[in-house]
């Protein structure tokens, strides 16, 4: 075994030994990328010297790197063309800016196109004004890091998204910023991948979308400032965690958007003035525990029939409704979570109240069939009836409350 291994790794020592570096500058010997890439050899370099560059459908097909010193421009000219087309395994693609893709209403074209390839890693690029930055088309093992993508999107029409992916699995998006994209991360089919410690913001619809796309994990990202932060639809066995969902204002936005998700973990997560801090509608049994809600409109809002979900040991501080549901069943559970609206007693001081906490509000059940009650919020007369519910309940569900709920909130 160990004769060969020696073996395999002389001849890939020997395949790789007489790689090449091409130079491409203005007063280079190869001056275009186009000719560099062609005369380049499957484990040659291909350095691109700064100055800008006007190219389009600069097809990539064996695997080299193309890597930009002092970050050279690639100018698409706003063709509706892709600037750089991957095709082949094994490519990197780093240090350049990508700008100038034109619009298209019947096809998706971008920065980068990656079809078909895997073991590639795009990272330290940069792309303004670009119809869509990356599209990866069933392509895996790839990996996507530290790149910018800052868009001037006023449309969702006339916009594309940062990264759109289609059918593709074990993707690892790493590190980047998006700005001003229509979503900024877009998934549909994708599985085995992991998103994390990115930034995506103000975006005109989702910060992060996706779709039928199970066993992925999502963690540590910023979601701020967008029509809406996440939406999650039609998916199973995710993992979100450690994320933050922050000023996600409008009149249908939210944190996060949980559309028929199923046998899922949501943790640790920070939800902060949104007005929704998560709409969940279809969704069974997922783990709710640890995230904090603070100064949402509605720290959870059910729309549609939801069971055997689990909600423990989150902090619930200073929303204006922190439970609204629309329906009298109820098998999920509530326990072990800290209310800031809680007015118990803890006679035994072991940091438990003594009396159980009804989350849901009479008056989020009125505004949830008569929306324009809303403009009563701060009157004496919903604090009247909100009082009234909770002392004899009978339009809130009776069974929905947290018979544990914390004296304090929990630190970690």
């Amino acid at each position: 075994m160990k004769a060969l291994l020696y073996i395999a790794t002389f001849l890939l020592w020997i395949q790789h030994s007489d790689a090449a570096t091409i130079d491409v500058c203005a007063d280079c010997e190869t001056n275009s990328i186009r000719e560099g890439v062609v005369l380049a050899k499957a484990g040659d370099t291909v350095l691109v010297r700064a100055g800008i560059y006007y190219v389009s459908e600069i097809v990539i097909d064996k695997s080299i790197s193309l890597i930009g010193i002092d970050q050279p421009v690639l100018d698409g000219q706003n063709l509706q063309k892709n600037i750089l087309e991957v095709r082949a395994q094994d490519v990197l693609i780093s240090g350049f800016l990508l700008q100038n893709v034109g619009l298209s209403y019947t096809k998706e074209i971008a920065g980068i196109h990656i079809s078909h390839s895997k073991n590639f890693r795009m990272t330290h690029n940069t792309f303004q004004n670009v119809f869509y930055a990356f599209i990866l088309q069933r392509a895996q093992y790839g990996l996507l890091k530290n790149n910018v993508i800052r868009g001037q999107s006023v449309d969702e029409t006339k916009s594309g998204n940062g990264f759109h992916l289609w059918k593709c699995t074990d993707i690892r998006i790493e590190s980047n910023t998006i700005e001003g994209m229509r979503d900024g991360i877009y998934l549909e089919f994708v599985k085995n991948s992991h998103i994390s410690n990115n930034r995506s913001r103000k975006n005109i619809r989702y910060g992060l979308h996706f779709m039928f796309s199970d066993h992925n994990e999502y963690h540590h990202n910023e979601f701020r400032e967008n029509g809406a932060g996440v939406a999650v639809m039609f998916s199973k066995f995710i993992q979100m965690h450690h994320n933050d969902f922050q000023y996600n204002w409008g009149t249908a936005s939210y944190g996060l958007l949980l559309k028929e998700i199923n046998d899922s973990e949501i943790m640790n997560n920070n939800f902060e003035q949104n007005t929704i801090g998560i709409n969940i509608d279809g969704c069974n049994r997922i783990n709710y525990r640890g995230n904090q809600f603070v100064r949402n409109g509605w720290a959870i809002r059910f729309t549609g029939g939801c069971y055997t979900n689990i909600f423990e040991y989150n902090n619930f501080r200073h929303n204006t409704f922190d439970l609204s549901y629309n329906s009298r069943l109820n098998d999920n559970k509530f326990e072990a979570n800290y209310w800031s609206e809680y007015t118990g007693y803890d006679l035994d001081r072991d940091g438990i109240g003594d009396v159980a906490f009804r989350p849901v509000k009479l008056f989020s059940f009125v505004v949830n069939k008569t929306p324009e009650t809303i403009i009563l919020m701060r009157s004496l007369f919903v604090d009247l009836i909100n009082f009234s519910e909770k002392v004899s309940p009978i339009f809130t569900p009776d069974a929905l409350k947290d018979i544990r709920p914390l004296m304090k909130p929990i630190v970690w």
